[in-house]
């Protein structure tokens, strides 16, 4: 593993997101003075929160799975998850609605979830549930120590026996005829692939290994964080903070100065100059700040989504802490994303209703959801439409989604809005995502694993190291905290 080189006792991390927060723990907790600049007014970068009226809006990711990266990010500095954050772990992890008006729900414990395929599905598709959950399991093994879980240099850095045996599992070929060799019912099938979305392709262009996103969801469980998703970053930045680690909230790094092959200090926006070793980057696009980094060739970027947060003041009986709510098109869908670039004519959307399990998120009487559906992104190499016009497009698709979700069963919630944020493709690109979208780079075979940009870059500075989405391992939240953990690697050059 190539490490930065020279001294490194001084590191300046750009961002208190996910990943940048994941990577300061790391770094303290080895020794190094550190440092976080982060815009915003505190931790958190896209899991952010709206507070008004009493609800507690989280804007940014949703879904909560594998709290041991959050736990081995505490124990860099000595705390444990258990004193910093209550997680409630979630016996009903999604339920799975589909057009015909059947539902299907995802229960944590094997054995009830087998008992629902059985009911909903019938046994034989309960005992190739139990099959697939265990091939799951095993497919997450091999993968994790081959291409998540490691710092890549060089695709020579996969040759080994968990690369054949995930050859010989069939983990290159296509996902959707993966899953559709596994089960005969519909809705399994639609089940099982749909996390595709997750790493910016389609399930009928995914490669099969791309299943294992299913096993963090699905196979492993979902908690909450009681206080919602950002109690996430808080928790870590607590941490951070009483382990010695400075915080520069509300101000940007301007420019990182240069002397010969190494960044010698971040100028902040409002002009303090922060002397630096090392820097570790976690925006979305390192390249518009870091001096002579190239930014990636030809890229392929993921869908976007619109995103509605609402406060409600209905009590919405009968619906579940998430919700996949699918609609009747399915490999339409995809094609209208990732092809035509336009809106899903009949989508699919994850609900997520937190207040459902935490009562402190919501005034008596109320709920909060976040609605995602995904979108086009706003680059045209990735099949955007350039017609679209967002500023005038956004208002009439939150009025589509809630029609939709209202068809759905969500009766009333249209009427019962007292707080409500959106954001397009356009917000997302304001806050210097590409292509406005979320979700970055594609996970296509091109850009994982060792294809995907290095946390350590061979151009540009020789002491500055990326960590976030747009890098290895990728997308998602137990993916960016892994990354900066990676980062935070390849300055100490210890795991």
């Amino acid at each position: 593993m190539r490490t930065v080189p020279g001294r490194t006792d001084r590191v300046v991390v750009v961002g208190a997101g996910l990943a940048g927060l994941s990577a300061a723990l790391r770094l303290r907790g080895a020794g190094r003075e550190v440092t976080v600049v982060e815009r915003g007014a505190g931790p958190g970068g896209r899991a952010g929160r709206v507070e008004r009226n009493g609800y507690a809006l989280d804007t940014g990711p949703s879904v909560f799975t594998a709290p041991e990266l959050v736990a081995d990010a505490l124990g860099a500095v000595g705390e444990k998850l258990e004193e910093r954050l209550t997680l409630l772990p979630l016996e009903t992890t999604y339920r799975a609605q589909f057009a015909d008006g059947s539902h299907l729900d995802v229960h944590a414990d094997p054995d009830a979830f087998a008992a629902e395929v059985a009911r909903t599905c019938g046994p034989a598709e309960a005992d190739a549930l139990r099959r697939y959950l265990a091939d799951l399991a095993e497919l997450y093994r091999l993968q994790l120590r081959t291409f998540i879980d490691r710092n890549l240099d060089s695709p020579l850095d996969l040759l080994g026996p968990e690369l054949v045996a995930l050859a010989r599992r069939g983990g290159f070929r296509r996902l959707s005829r993966h899953v559709e060799r596994s089960f005969a019912d519909d809705r399994l099938r639609r089940l099982f692939s749909f996390q595709a979305l997750y790493a910016g392709v389609s399930p009928y262009r995914a490669i099969a290994a791309y299943a294992v996103i299913a096993q963090l969801d699905i196979g492993a469980g979902v908690w909450h964080p009681v206080g919602g998703i950002a109690a996430v970053p808080r928790a870590l930045a607590g941490a951070a903070a009483d382990a010695g680690v400075g915080f520069r909230y509300g101000t940007e790094v301007e420019e990182l100065e240069t002397s010969g092959r190494r960044v010698t200090a971040a100028r902040l926006a409002d002009g303090e100059r922060l002397p630096a070793d090392a820097v570790v980057v976690t925006t979305d696009q390192p390249h518009r700040l870091v001096p002579g980094l190239p930014g990636p060739r030809r890229p392929v970027y993921s869908p976007s989504c619109v995103a509605l947060h609402l406060g409600v003041r209905a009590e919405l009986p009968g619906q579940q802490h998430h919700t996949i709510s699918f609609g009747a098109a399915w490999r339409q869908v995809f094609e209208e994303l990732t092809r035509e670039g336009r809106p899903m004519t009949d989508p699919s959307l994850l609900i997520s209703m937190p207040s459902y399990t935490d009562r402190s998120l919501a005034p008596d009487g109320g709920q909060v959801l976040s609605v995602v559906a995904p979108t086009p992104n706003l680059d045209r190499r990735s099949g955007c439409n350039p017609d679209l016009d967002w500023t005038a497009l956004g208002p009439r698709y939150r009025d589509e989604i809630l029609g939709v979700l209202e068809a759905r069963g969500w009766t009333g919630i249209t009427d019962a809005i007292e707080v409500e944020e959106l954001a397009t493709p356009l917000d997302w690109a304001a806050q210097g995502m590409a292509a406005g979208t979320p979700f970055a780079l594609a996970h296509t075979f091109g850009q994982t694993g060792p294809f995907r940009p290095p946390t350590l870059p061979r151009r540009g500075p020789e002491n500055v190291v990326l960590a976030g989405s747009s890098v290895q391992p990728g997308v998602g939240v137990p993916m960016v905290l892994i990354s900066g953990r990676l980062a935070a690697e390849r300055i100490t050059g210890q795991p």
